[in-house]
């Protein structure tokens, strides 16, 4: 159990130092403007209060790489909240308490059942994962990174979280909870116009030697895996995303900026459509 990072029902006063030393290994988190950066900073205390972190395989996780984490995971809910009330904004993550982290990749077992009811088994190389209402495992070696790979467009703590915002209403179909059937549907018609463009660039490069693609090809396994990918980018590379995407800048921007600030109800998160 780490010394400062204990659970508590308040949030930590994260010591200076500690703090300038995430900014310093993540640009894309220092670059923003002072106001965002004190609320990065209220969010990721909050985080820490309510989140429990697990090494595995006999993994510390130390104050700096708990914050790390904490820091990027709630990049997403920057304003997805009065600024005021940061305890708001965390409710998009409350279906769950645990972080496991590992040192490298991890190996999973898979099982599938075709059409015809045939059990197939295979093994897929992880990175991070999100399961619906459980934990969330990441890849240290890639979260250490991120400060340099944001230059990519790739970042694994993001797209984990924003698997956990999509599941919020019990769909992984790469739309987060909307106010309505026809947000909805206009968020689905732009971001899957979007998606298949992409993937016929992910596809003419793999088998036709085509120019490959910016974002992490793994985008091109459906929708969701695109939402997730593409968000990555928008966080940690706007300049260069919005290059390629700026259908889906403005569309990201409608939910995650300011100007659209997403009020929670009363009622909890999961029950919103």
């Amino acid at each position: 159990m780490l010394a400062w990072l204990r659970r508590r029902r308040s949030p930590p006063d994260i010591p200076p130092a500690l703090w300038q030393g995430t900014l310093a290994r993540y640009p894309f988190l220092a670059q923003r403007p002072d106001d965002e950066l004190q609320r990065l900073r209220a969010l990721a205390a909050g985080f820490l209060a309510q989140k429990e972190f697990h090494g595995a395989h006999g993994l510390t996780v130390t104050d700096d790489m708990a914050l790390d984490i904490s820091a990027q995971a709630v990049l997403p809910l920057l304003h997805l909240a009065p600024p005021a009330s940061p305890g708001e904004a965390l409710r998009w993550y409350d279906d769950f308490v645990g972080i496991v982290v590992h040192a490298g990749e991890v190996l999973a077992q898979r099982e599938v059942v075709d059409e015809d009811g045939v059990v197939h088994h295979y093994s897929e190389v992880l990175t991070g994962e999100a399961m619906d209402g459980g934990p969330v495992m990441l890849s240290w070696h890639d979260v250490r990174d991120a400060g340099e790979t944001a230059r990519d467009g790739y970042n694994v703590v993001i797209h984990e979280f924003i698997h956990k915002i999509d599941l919020r209403d019990g769909l992984p179909d790469g739309c987060p909870p909307l106010p309505s059937a026809a947000a909805r549907q206009a968020w689905l018609d732009t971001l899957n116009g979007a998606y298949e463009t992409f993937r016929e660039q992910v596809i003419l490069a793999e088998r036709f030697g085509g120019e490959p693609a910016w974002l992490d090809p793994y985008g091109a396994q459906s929708p969701d895996e695109f939402f997730a990918v593409a968000c990555e980018a928008y966080f940690v590379n706007r300049p260069r995303f919005a290059g390629d995407f700026p259908a889906l800048v403005a569309l990201f921007d409608g939910f995650f900026k300011p100007n659209r600030v997403v009020a929670l109800a009363s009622r909890p998160p999961n029950a919103i459509k």
